[in-house]
């Protein structure tokens, strides 16, 4: 019996085997310090991403209807899976996410959607509006600096 790994699996892993020990030596992880002194949960998970949390966060949560099809929080990617609501099953939606900066700013995300509609000969690609990624956009945007204030608020 043989296993196969996906490449992102095994860098997770291995990337995990060797930061581990290295983050604990010198109290990033909050071991060894007292309540007062540990990092936050939000300051935890900034350095293990590559791109800006808030974002990432908002992003994933203004498209939580939609099946996940790939994740990478490292490359700032999310692409969901064709999405058909009850009230238009003659319609389906897909969208990628891409977050290109740790900074929150309005250019650091970019959405595409895209739109097939069912006929006779199956699904076929139709036009999406203009303003649909661009509205997309701004309901993450919106959502990231209502994260980001929760979180500035509360310190």
């Amino acid at each position: 019996m043989s296993f196969k790994f996906s490449r992102p699996l095994l860098l997770s892993a291995a990337f995990s085997l060797i930061a581990a020990p290295a983050l604990s030596g010198c109290g990033i992880l909050g071991i060894g310090k007292s309540k007062s002194e540990a990092r936050t949960e939000s300051q935890m998970q900034a350095p293990n991403m590559g791109v800006n949390s808030y974002l990432w966060r908002a992003s994933l949560e203004t498209l939580n209807f939609m099946p996940l099809a790939e994740v990478d929080p490292f490359g700032g990617v999310i692409v969901t899976d064709w999405y058909a609501s009850e009230k238009a099953p003659n319609e389906r939606f897909k969208a990628n996410v891409y977050i290109l900066d740790t900074a929150l700013r309005a250019d650091a995300l970019k959405a595409s959607i895209f739109k097939q509609t069912r006929g006779p000969a199956g699904w076929t690609d139709a036009t999406v509006d203009a303003d649909t990624a661009r509205q997309i956009e701004n309901s993450i945007l919106t959502r990231a600096r209502q994260l980001y204030i929760a979180t500035v608020d509360s310190q």
